[in-house]
């Protein structure tokens, strides 16, 4: 049974600490975004001690979010060393973003016809609330709502196969994703393409969707490709 260090004072409690409530599933979504949005870098070891102290946990739950987050393909355990944040080559990211464009496309072809009604409402309610993450400039907020909104729609293709493929893909790069909207001129184009994205499937026109969603991944692959480079050098 994993143990929760409790909260000491309430200036202790900065919003890092985690309750009790739901530790498994907030641990990996802590450590999912420590690794995101960059604080934890690629190559690197997972410092399991701070973060252990930084969370007030135990061992056993942050290392069994590292085997969901291992899964995903963010980290690699190593024997007897533990956890580091899993490098991705620029050679790598080229063969993922060909593989995930197609899915997007696919994605869009049969979500268009087989998305129920209730589906494409949930997904106009989660544009709605990005579009006012994006407003106050709160992109933690806006990634994850965007991330709901691309899942929905793999969902609503109706093919579980395509779900578990996209899923396993896009943890590799939900990183680089996230990175190439630290540009405000990208980040509004990102709106701008969702937008389009939306009309598209409100009509259900198939290969409209099908071509937006293609599109709108390989306009950010240009962004992704360029951070991932630029980080490289700056590693060197």
């Amino acid at each position: 049974m994993a143990t929760v260090i409790p909260d000491s004072t309430p200036e202790q409690d900065s919003g890092q600490r985690i309750a009790r409530r739901s530790l498994h599933d907030e641990v990996v979504e802590r450590l999912r975004d420590l690794i995101v949005e960059g604080e934890l870098e690629p190559g690197k070891r997972v410092p399991e001690r701070v973060l252990c102290e930084r969370f007030g946990i135990s061992r056993t739950p942050l290392r069994e979010a590292l085997k969901v987050l291992a899964s995903e393909g963010l980290v690699e355990l190593l024997p007897n060393r533990g956890a580091v944040v899993a490098p991705l080559t620029v050679v790598e990211l080229d063969e993922i973003i060909e593989v995930m464009v197609a899915l997007e496309g696919l994605a869009g072809l049969l979500a268009a016809s087989r998305m129920s009604d209730a589906g494409i409402v949930e997904v106009k309610a989660l544009h709605y609330e990005m579009l006012a993450c994006h407003a106050r400039a709160d992109l933690h907020s806006y990634f994850k709502l965007n991330q709901a909104i691309h899942l929905a729609i793999i969902e609503g293709a109706g093919n579980a196969t395509l779900v578990q493929t996209y899923g396993a893909l896009n943890g590799r790069i939900r990183r680089f994703r996230y990175m190439a909207n630290l540009s405000g001129a990208r980040w509004d184009h990102a709106v701008a393409e969702h937008e389009e994205i939306l009309a598209a499937l409100t009509r259900r026109d198939s290969a409209l969707l099908s071509r937006l969603l293609s599109d709108h991944l390989r306009n950010k692959y240009q962004h992704l490709k360029q951070a991932y480079e630029a980080e490289a050098q700056a590693a060197e």
